[in-house]
């Protein structure tokens, strides 16, 4: 509850002062009698009628301060807020190629690093629907467009490499770009975005990447592409089983290269930009400046609806004032 006027409660200050004046005028005015003695008048018990004798008074005053409260207008707030939320729709395209697995960026190689940064990047959204596309030389929906973030982020963690989800290896963009395109296509959100992550060129796949980017600009889609990785001789590791079945890791000499034209020109055509994250740090920048361009929008309407309750007060204040008045002059009526 709040009140409306609260400079009505200076009214008090008044209210007070005429009760201190009242006070200190009747002392002066109080008849005397003197006595030799007052020990027999302090055996006298007085009667529950002269215990009462200032509750008329004591009425009054209760009454005018409830109805100063009255008029100091006490209301009711009653507060909805209404939120139109404009979501939007992001496919993100991981390669999950052989090439994924060196071993130049943090937490381990290019592959980990990317599952972590988008793991983050899907902990800092709430409204979005966020769909998963992995690929290599062959392209599949991991997760289709979602709301639940727990069940994508549960299938982020078991992401492996191509070998592990037997597929083709390769680096088939256009037919990932495809795939991704597909998913957003019915989406009726206002904006619909493609985040491509890959560390390789178009050397895989049915559909070629120009194709795709056609596609995706006919439905009117943005891409925000990333390359990952240092270009140059660097090494791949291979995993093979020695003869009593265990797990060794070996390396091979690999050179690795982005198409950086490619990749700039899928994020030209179709509105969006290009970064290129040759460290795990520059990785989470990217998607740090994505998540900054990307933002839902999120429209808040505030209703206040305001119920008077001066009425209550003021019909106390009423009943305590003719009350005080009635015994005043009746029951509790005093005389000189």
């Amino acid at each position: 509850m709040e009140w409306r006027s609260p400079l009505a409660f200076s009214l008090l200050i008044l209210i007070a002062a005429l009760i201190a004046w009242r006070w200190w005028m009747r002392r002066r005015r109080v008849p005397t009698i003197q006595f030799g003695s007052l020990s027999a008048l302090r055996k006298l018990q007085p009667s529950l009628r002269a215990r009462l004798v200032h509750l008329p008074v004591a009425l009054q005053v209760i009454g005018v301060a409830l109805m100063i409260a009255a008029l100091a207008r006490p209301q009711e707030a009653n507060t909805k807020v209404r939120r139109n939320v404009e979501g939007i729709d992001l496919v993100i395209a991981l390669d999950v190629s052989d090439s994924m697995l060196i071993e130049d960026m943090k937490p381990l190689n290019r592959l980990e690093a990317a599952k972590e940064v988008i793991r983050h990047f899907v902990e800092g959204r709430s409204s979005d629907r966020i769909g998963l596309v992995i690929f290599a030389g062959e392209s599949f929906t991991l997760v289709p467009p979602t709301l639940d973030y727990p069940m994508l982020l549960s299938r982020i963690d078991d992401i492996r490499t191509a070998q592990d989800a037997r597929i083709k290896d390769g680096t088939a963009i256009g037919v990932a770009l495809a795939n991704a395109a597909g998913r957003l296509k019915d989406s009726q959100a206002k904006s619909r975005v493609i985040i491509f992550l890959t560390d390789g060129e178009n050397n895989s796949g049915t559909i070629d990447p120009e194709t795709a980017l056609e596609i995706a600009k006919g439905y009117g889609l943005k891409i925000y592409s990333i390359g990952i990785g240092r270009d140059g001789p660097t090494r791949i590791p291979i995993y093979q089983r020695d003869l009593f079945g265990n797990k060794v890791k070996t390396y091979q000499p690999f050179e690795s290269s982005v198409n950086e034209d490619l990749l700039a020109k899928m994020a030209r055509d179709t509105g969006g930009k290009y970064f290129r994250a040759t460290k795990d740090n520059a990785l989470k920048g990217v998607f740090d400046e994505i998540d900054s361009l990307e933002k839902t929008k999120v429209e808040v309407n505030k209703y206040t609806r305001y119920t008077e309750m001066f009425l209550p007060w003021l019909w106390a204040g009423l009943l305590c004032y003719v009350g005080g008045l009635i015994l005043g002059r009746t029951l509790l009526r005093r005389t000189p």
